[in-house]
């Protein structure tokens, strides 16, 4: 078998068979590389829709792994890897597209490039223009303005470094960490390192992964010529206030391992200060705005905040 492709789903059927559609089409579109002999694993994390069944009937070549609770996107991925025979294994969200031969793309320079270990495609929004997809690690520094209130004063350098913004999309070069959305390691990273940790829930999974593979000596790619649809953020739209607390807490879990609880520590605090001032400011503008149809929609971030707040933000 050379390509496993995982998928972890949950409650976005319509989505899911979008993507398998998609990979049926690249895998029977004509190609200047060899089409991968490609098993597809689907982990359906128990969906409360009709998933296992469409899955089912409409994609019989599909191993359907249905779980009886949620396990979560890290642990699902796990179950996947655990089945999977591949030489690659390939994590892909089910709310992506593969566009045209971009599978068998990918297995060739991995074929081609032996230092490398993992590899992540061009990506691409729904409307077609480019999401980004590769980065540089987190450093401390960086983590008190990347996706906080102080981004828009982080020094431009910093953020151009951080989203390698410097080469062309369609670029193929060494990078740091690539998005999860789309993610193939080879077996032999796999087996050197094991999978996902799952001390993340969600967010920041993929750069601990690839920081410990490139630790291990790998080579991490992006892979502009390759590309594939991401329609972003389908599941965990579901997630609610848990979408905020999954991603800080998150960010902290990869600040203790790779840099101290003390760094970690400090941003905890940082963090929940953050969201104290989010509320007065929402408050503040509930109070004084004009604009009466915004105040419920002010109320629902104040309410997320204050869920934020309670929950502590644990550094694990």
């Amino acid at each position: 078998m050379d390509l496993s492709i995982i998928i972890v789903s949950w409650n976005v059927a319509a989505l899911l068979e979008q993507c398998l559609h998609s990979i049926a089409a690249s895998l029977a579109t004509s190609s200047a590389y060899r089409l991968p002999q490609t098993e597809v694993i689907v982990v359906d994390s128990a969906s409360s829709d009709d998933t296992v069944t469409r899955v089912k009937t409409t994609f019989p070549w599909v191993t359907m792994l249905a779980q009886s609770e949620n396990v979560g996107f890290t642990r699902g991925n796990n179950i996947g890897l655990e089945a999977a025979e591949g030489r690659y294994l390939l994590l892909l969200n089910p709310d992506t597209e593969v566009i045209s031969d971009a599978l068998a793309h990918l297995v060739a320079y991995m074929d081609a490039n032996r230092k490398v270990g993992i590899i992540g495609p061009h990506t691409l929004n729904t409307d077609g223009t480019t999401q980004s997809s590769r980065r540089r690690f987190l450093t401390p520094a960086l983590a008190f303005f990347e996706s906080t209130w102080l981004q828009g004063y982080a020094p431009k350098e910093w953020l151009d470094d951080f989203y390698v913004t410097e080469a062309l999309n369609t670029a193929v070069l060494d990078v740091d960490w690539v998005q999860g959305s789309a993610i193939m390691v080879r077996r032999a990273v796999y087996e050197q390192i094991g999978g996902l940790d799952t001390g993340y829930v969600m967010y920041s999974e993929e750069m601990d992964w690839c920081k410990r593979a490139k630790t291990a000596g790998w080579a991490v790619v992006y892979d502009g010529q390759a590309q594939i649809t991401h329609h972003g953020g389908k599941s965990t739209e579901q997630a609610g206030a848990n979408k905020h607390i999954y991603f800080q807490e998150s960010k902290l879990r990869y600040l203790r391992k790779y840099h101290g609880y003390r760094v970690a520590l400090l941003m905890r605090v940082f963090l929940l200060l953050s969201y104290v001032w989010q509320i007065m400011e929402e408050a503040v503008k509930t109070v004084i705005s004009p604009k009466r149809s915004m105040r419920p929609e002010r109320r629902q971030r104040i309410q997320t905040y204050w869920r934020v707040l309670r929950s502590g933000l644990k550094v694990s």
